[in-house]
């Protein structure tokens, strides 16, 4: 794949989580009175939740990606030192998806207990 066509394809996936916001927005006349001063930023907020939930979990994968790699190639290299070298992996990725969930609460937060309304 050539690099002009990736970066086609990057601009295109960022207009379409840019502009998707404004394209689904209702019209003036549709929202209720009293639903707040700050009722426009939620499409901001579900933007800035999508965007992070999506950074966290692709940096996520990264580092378990990188840690099992690691942690197979010190297996490949030690057998005797299987068992130990397992289990530290095994906690090192769930010390990384544990971010990822955090994260996720975080999203859910600023998504249902919205404190703007």
């Amino acid at each position: 794949m050539s690099i002009k066509y990736r970066i086609a394809i990057i601009w295109a996936v960022m207009a379409v989580t840019m502009l998707a916001p404004i394209a689904m927005a209702a019209d003036a006349g549709a929202v209720a009175a009293d639903e707040g001063r700050y009722s426009g930023f939620f499409s901001f907020i579900a933007l800035g939740a999508v965007v992070g939930l999506g950074l966290a979990a692709g940096g996520g994968g990264i580092g378990m990606g990188n840690a099992v790699s690691g942690a197979v190639n010190a297996m490949a290299r030690n057998p005797g030192f299987y068992g130990r070298i397992f289990t530290n992996m095994l906690i090192g990725l769930a010390l990384i998806e544990s971010l990822v969930i955090y994260t996720l609460v975080v999203v859910l937060l600023l998504l249902y207990a919205n404190p703007f309304l």
